[in-house]
């Protein structure tokens, strides 16, 4: 069994090489994430193991099939950027890893809801520059809020029992509800409805075409004045620019981005001294009650190592036996 790896990080390195070892497997790791610059190294390989984070487009299928390539194994959950189609149509078998560590994004989701309410980034920019005075930087406390989690699948879950940990008062909203939050009367009856009544909303949920922009100035104007918004998830669930209004009239008070709709040439990469051309996210990062951070709520040494293992375990299941686990593309 032959498989290339493409955008391997120097963490993972250690997982591969051990699971290579063994199933005594052959992986050729690249470090480079799958681009037109790099594609024909798939030659002679039996699968990829790939990322999500760049297009996998028609051609890049087209080139599978011509190679020989028999699964593509993404090793994180989101499939938005792969051409979904071009694989059907070029008989390539898609897997992906549909929860490597809800905990993990759950944690950081609640460290980013209890920075923002207690306005860690200001206290910060004030302690820099020698200002320890307190006001007008009052506080609230997170068991007298309502928090909306916006998806109730692992993760959201997994956000709701910690937040229960805070005492604090959660509705959800999923159109597929889980029958033990049901049970609890935990779900309203829909996202104007939570829009209404929380102090803060969460997301997590996958992109899709139909929750491109969920977040724009419709949704903003129908929720409470100072809401803050916590985004875990995908960037493109939140309409950037009308975000932007939304925190300059005060309607939004706060907010907490780890994925950003524009974020590919710039999270992951060292911009050290350098010019940020995006205007859009240069007025977000330099806002007091705005924080950003490049999609890191994933990134802890458990997920990482399952991202790895589940993928790879993905790959050769189907290499071995023909049966796919986490398919995402089917081939009759």
């Amino acid at each position: 069994m032959k498989l290339i790896a493409f955008g391997v990080r120097k963490d993972e390195e250690p997982y591969f090489k051990n699971w290579e070892q063994e199933n005594g497997a052959e992986i050729k790791l690249v470090p480079d994430l799958l681009s037109e610059k790099n594609i024909d190294l798939i030659k002679g390989y039996d699968g990829i193991i790939g990322l999500q984070t760049t297009p996998y487009k028609r051609e890049y299928f087209e080139k599978m099939k011509d190679a020989g390539i028999k699964i593509l194994s993404i090793r994180n959950i989101g499939i938005d950027n792969i051409d979904l189609d071009a694989a059907k149509d070029n008989l390539i078998p898609i897997t992906n890893v549909p929860a490597y560590s809800p905990s993990a994004i759950a944690e950081f989701t609640i460290t980013q809801i209890m920075q923002l309410v207690r306005h860690i980034k200001i206290f910060d920019e004030k302690m820099s520059h020698q200002d320890y005075r307190w006001e007008p930087n009052i506080s609230r406390q997170i068991n007298q809020m309502t928090v909306g989690v916006a998806g109730t699948g692992r993760i959201g879950r997994a956000v709701i029992n910690l937040l229960d940990g805070l005492g604090a008062k959660v509705i959800a909203f999923d159109p597929y509800h889980n029958p033990e939050l049901e049970k609890r009367g935990m779900y309203v009856d829909s996202m104007e409805e939570m829009y209404r009544k929380a102090d803060v909303i969460t997301l997590h949920m996958p992109a899709t075409k139909d929750n491109y922009h969920l977040l724009d100035n419709t949704a903003f104007s129908q929720m409470k004045d100072g809401v803050m918004i916590i985004n875990t998830a995908r960037g493109t669930l939140i309409d950037s620019e009308d975000l932007i209004k939304a925190l300059d009239s005060g309607k939004v008070g706060g907010a907490a981005l780890d994925t950003y709709e524009h974020e590919l040439p710039i999270f992951d990469h060292d911009l050290t001294g350098q010019k940020i051309d995006d205007p859009i996210f240069n007025n977000l990062n330099e806002r007091n009650n705005v924080l950003i951070t490049p999609h890191i709520a994933f990134y802890t040494t458990e997920a990482v190592k399952n991202m790895v293992e589940v993928a790879l375990n993905c790959a050769a299941t189907y290499l071995n036996d023909g049966k796919m686990t986490n398919p995402v593309v089917e081939i009759d």
